[in-house]
């Protein structure tokens, strides 16, 4: 904490952050801490609501990574050969993702915009 002209406080990123984080603690009273520093609840809600909304934005900017999981196709036996084919064809490049039971299929050449919302929709209803 910095003392500035008028005697208004300024508080360093890192004292913000250890003063959030000590509200996100399990039981912590919001009011407490903030009377624990010399501050406002008001003051501390405003700085965990920008601490949220730079979270969401560096999610958005990033791409998620996730583990993969690699399945071997399993083989059908009643299938003639020309109708595997024709299946390991229509499948070749195809990714499948699942999302909180929900599977979603992308196909070769999927616009990669649609993909992206479709994912952040799902994620969104998790």
């Amino acid at each position: 904490m910095i003392n500035g002209a008028g005697g208004r406080r300024h508080w360093s990123v890192d004292d913000k952050a250890r003063i959030i984080a000590e509200t996100l603690e399990p039981n912590a009273i919001i009011s407490e801490v903030a009377r624990r520093y010399g501050l406002r609840p008001q003051q501390v809600f405003a700085w965990r609501r920008e601490a949220r909304k730079q979270a969401a934005s560096v999610q958005q900017d990033s791409p998620a990574f996730v583990p993969a999981v690699l399945a071997a196709a399993e083989a059908v036996a009643s299938r003639s050969p020309k109708q595997r084919k024709r299946q390991a064809i229509r499948d070749a490049g195809m990714i499948e993702l699942e999302i909180d039971g929900i599977a979603m299929r992308v196909g070769r050449g999927a616009d990669t915009k649609t993909v992206a919302a479709v994912i952040r929709a799902l994620k969104a209803t998790s």
